[in-house]
């Protein structure tokens, strides 16, 4: 990952060494702010390379920015872009097609190479995530990719799908087991945008395919954000997620784990993860909050998994954990 702050600039300098060298250079884009705002100007983001695809994570204070045909000439880009707007929310104009507002927890897609004007809405500056696919590296090929001016996601359904795909993108680096395949998340996430866009069909095999992938991640994340419920089983995820319990079996059968696998998985990540963070702790307290019917329960499971007791484990110390 690489990762860069106006931190690293002198504060009268910062705001240029932005719109030179970080906006044009890295972005393709021209950056404007007044320059008696400049002095105050804050802007950091990161950078990784996943599966084929560029993501990254931009915060900044205000300022306006463009993708003119003039910066489309001199940094052409041949990729899709699908943005994630994390802050306060954002205006986007200048297109073809009418201006329009992206709010925050929302998503937007575009080709690099259309032209638009962007800024963000109130005073909290710039907060989103980009994820950026090269075109020729989509299995689908079709001409209007080229002509995908920037808009919101209009299918409400598709929301939450994107959403499971850009955590569990954002995680797939410092995935330990392999659960995550980045290269399967960034064609899930550039597919979700094609159907939004009526390129690709939802019955089709791509659709099919990233529909797939992507209530995968949804349904891994409904299930670590419902770990105590006494209740989570496959009825009540399957139904959370909108399809039967059929379909979500059949979703696991392509990953690594089952169901009750991912689920036994997750409570004891997490009751290793409250050990560390709160070591005076009842092991018992732990076990309850992570959704283990029992302690003895716990016990056998934690030490089927990792060749020891919960007690053990937590005697090692931070330093060995």
């Amino acid at each position: 990952m690489y990762r860069w702050c106006t931190d690293e600039v002198e504060p009268h300098d910062r705001f240029d060494y932005w719109r030179e060298v970080r906006a044009k250079g890295l972005f393709g884009v021209t950056a404007e702010l007044e320059r008696e705002r400049r002095g105050d100007f804050y802007g950091e983001f990161s950078l990784r390379q996943l599966g084929g695809a560029g993501l990254v994570e931009l915060k900044a204070s205000h300022y306006t920015v463009e993708r003119s045909t003039s910066d489309i000439a001199y940094a052409p880009g041949d990729s899709i872009c699908v943005y994630q707007q994390l802050g306060s929310g954002g205006w986007f104009g200048g297109m073809r097609a009418s201006d329009f507002a992206i709010a925050n927890g929302s998503f937007a897609t575009s080709h690099t190479d259309q032209p638009y004007r962007t800024a963000p809405l109130g005073a909290g500056g710039f907060h989103l995530r980009i994820l950026k696919i090269p075109v020729s590296g989509l299995t689908t090929q079709d001409k209007r990719l080229h002509e995908l001016a920037p808009r919101t996601f209009d299918d409400p359904g598709l929301a939450p799908l994107l959403g499971a795909c850009f955590a569990d993108l954002g995680e797939a680096a410092a995935d330990d087991d392999g659960a995550l395949d980045a290269t399967s998340l960034v064609q899930a996430l550039a597919h979700l945008a094609l159907i939004e866009r009526g390129i690709v069909r939802p019955g089709s095999r791509l659709g099919q395919a990233a529909l797939r992938t992507a209530r995968l991640s949804q349904a891994r994340r409904l299930i670590a954000r419902h770990l105590q419920d006494p209740g989570l089983a496959p009825t009540m995820v399957a139904d959370l997620l909108g399809v039967s319990v059929r379909h979500l079996h059949m979703l696991f059968e392509t990953a690594a784990k089952s169901f009750s696998q991912t689920v036994t998985e997750e409570r004891l990540k997490q009751s290793r993860r409250l050990m560390r963070e709160a070591p005076d702790r009842l092991i018992a307290d732990i076990a309850a909050s992570c959704g283990f019917e029992s302690l003895a329960t716990y016990y056998r499971v934690f030490n089927a998994a990792y060749g020891m007791a919960p007690g053990d484990f937590r005697a090692q110390g931070p330093e060995r954990r």
